[in-house]
């Protein structure tokens, strides 16, 4: 049985490869239960948090099958005794004999399909031509978010804005040394204080945060935006406004997923800003050609991505790790 560490998948996993093999799986298919959610009583007396156990399953059928889960665990009061919050691990198994291919850890496989599936969906609804991003939000995600979506596309702009001006500036400074290394060439990278006027101003805005309040509005878009909302998982949370939903063509990464858990999505269903056919489409939709996405030349539309997880990008993630650990390591 393989085992590979956090840092080992993040040198074996190449980004633009990452989108490519989602997209296959998109495209392709693969059996994906709803994700398992078991709530936990910790044992820290009254008040304390439920503790929470997930489960993320997805197999494939055929000659080169593979059955995949992630576990990961959530306990609020880690905090408490100095400890992360959640810890993940994913197994990877043969889908023919069952056996055990490989153990990954599970935070950064999740960082990396996750940003990884924001860029493919900004393959099919962000301009050709978007140069100027903004993220909200400065916490893990952040910067492999950045990376990505420069990438994908020819972005010589990054403004960064998080509610701490302190860790907007640190993560600024950091990427400013690194980020044109990592996408092979120059970029400016700087942080910002005004919201509204950074929001006016980008071509593509990600979000990455645990907001339950839009930071996002809708009479601040202008035409020919997209917008990518990672963050907000829980039917509670939002990174946008009912307007901001409103304006835009609306796609997901699944519709069960973002009907279910996607805050953005459910809230706007709730309120009667939207109803649930305003979602134009998904990645599956997407990859297989059944919804189009920004046309040639459509620089009017506003599109949103609501992305919330889904197992087949563990899975796929995985499965291209395994692989690429093998043979000879690629720089991300």
């Amino acid at each position: 049985m393989k085992v590979l560490s956090a840092s080992e998948i993040d040198a074996a996993l190449d980004d633009i490869a990452l989108i490519d093999r989602l997209d296959a799986l998109f495209r392709a298919g693969c059996e994906m239960p709803v994700r398992h959610h078991h709530p936990i009583r910790e044992a820290l007396g009254a008040g304390s948090a439920d503790a929470m156990l997930l489960l993320m399953p997805a197999w494939t059928t055929g000659p080169s099958a593979h059955v995949g889960v992630k576990v990961v665990t959530v306990f609020p009061e880690n905090g408490k005794r100095a400890l992360p919050s959640i810890y993940g691990q994913y197994l990877l198994l043969d889908g023919t004999t069952g056996a055990t291919l490989a153990l990954l850890d599970g935070t950064m496989l999740t960082k990396r399909r996750t940003a990884c599936a924001s860029g493919l969906a900004s393959r099919y609804l962000s301009r050709p031509d978007a140069s100027r991003l903004l993220m909200i939000g400065t916490g893990a995600l952040a910067p492999e978010l950045i990376r990505v979506h420069a990438k994908v596309r020819p972005i010589t702009e990054v403004a960064i804005w998080g509610r701490t001006p302190a860790q907007a500036e640190t993560l600024a400074a950091r990427l400013s040394a690194t980020l044109p290394a990592a996408i092979g060439r120059a970029v400016g990278v700087r942080a910002v204080s005004d919201l509204k006027a950074a929001v006016q101003e980008a071509d593509i805005i990600s979000c990455a945060t645990l907001s339950k309040a839009p930071l996002v509005e809708g009479e601040w878009l202008r035409e020919g935006q997209h917008i990518d909302l990672v963050g907000a998982y829980t039917p509670q949370m939002r990174e946008s406004d009912d307007r901001a939903v409103q304006r835009a063509r609306l796609y997901v990464d699944t519709r069960a997923g973002a009907l279910k858990e996607g805050g953005d999505v459910v809230q706007a269903i709730a309120s009667g800003a939207i109803g649930e056919a305003h979602v134009i489409g998904d990645l599956f939709e997407l990859a297989r050609g059944q919804q189009p996405g920004r046309a040639t030349g459509d620089a009017a539309s506003i599109t949103l991505f609501k992305s919330v997880g889904a197992a087949l990008e563990d899975l796929a993630a995985a499965e291209l790790a395994v692989e690429r650990s093998a043979g000879t390591m690629t720089a991300r």
